[in-house]
């Protein structure tokens, strides 16, 4: 396999030849890709001086029996945009070739553990016949206050109770600001309901309060939603 290096409206010197069959070595690129059919550099150059920094680009274009890679770059003179470019290419190969170590198998559980890894599997026994599967574990059940949960959750429940002095709500809202909260709950001193202060968005606050009374034939709505509005 050679190396192809040439110019798009711009000579390519020998000297830059030379420099491309040193940096772009045929023995590493055939190592990460041993079915490489080509290998072409192109050189360009960009004449418009606000671009003086950017002025020498470089394409690499690898192809082989795989996907095409390509790489470029663009730097104020053409051996730094190689550099560039080989450096971006040889990243790119290694990527490939660690897909395809990965896809022949590299990643494969063993016989052996599949039993472990894959769950449910059918398990053979020492006369190559599938052994009869145990019945799955019951999943413990914990009370926590009210609530019942499963397993090791993932709820969580705290139990509080707190003594509650009827207040105002602006102490109310002192009380929240005064702990941190987003809300604080309290009995309302005007009316005796229990009732919650929140933050709203911005500096704005809101209060709930709520009404005990006897519900008949339908399910309570509304003191479960949600905080806003």
């Amino acid at each position: 396999m050679d190396i192809v290096v040439k110019g798009r409206k711009t000579e390519v010197p020998e000297r830059f030849r030379k420099h491309v069959a040193e940096k772009l070595k045929l023995d590493k690129i055939q190592k990460l890709d041993g079915k490489v059919i080509s290998l072409d550099v192109e050189v360009s150059k960009e004449h418009n001086p606000r671009q003086s920094d950017r002025a020498d680009r470089v394409e690499i274009t690898l192809r082989s029996r795989g996907p095409v890679i390509r790489a470029e770059a663009a730097a104020a003179d053409p051996y730094a945009a190689l550099d560039l470019a080989a450096s971006k290419l040889e990243a790119r190969m290694r990527k490939q070739h660690d897909k395809r170590h990965t896809r022949r198998g590299n990643g494969r559980i063993p016989a052996s553990d599949v039993a472990v890894t894959v769950p449910n599997a059918a398990r053979i026994n020492g006369h190559g016949e599938i052994a009869p599967q145990r019945a799955p574990e019951t999943v413990p059940t914990t009370r926590m206050g009210p609530l019942e949960v499963q397993g090791e959750g993932p709820l969580v429940v705290r139990e509080k109770t707190h003594a509650a002095a009827p207040m105002t709500l602006d102490q109310a809202l002192y009380e929240m600001e005064l702990v941190g909260h987003d809300f604080y709950l309290f009995v309302d001193s005007d009316t005796n309901q229990p009732s919650v202060v929140y933050r709203r968005h911005g500096y704005d606050y809101g209060v709930i309060h709520l009404q005990p009374q006897a519900f008949v034939g339908e399910a309570p709505g509304g003191a479960g939603g949600a905080l806003g509005g």
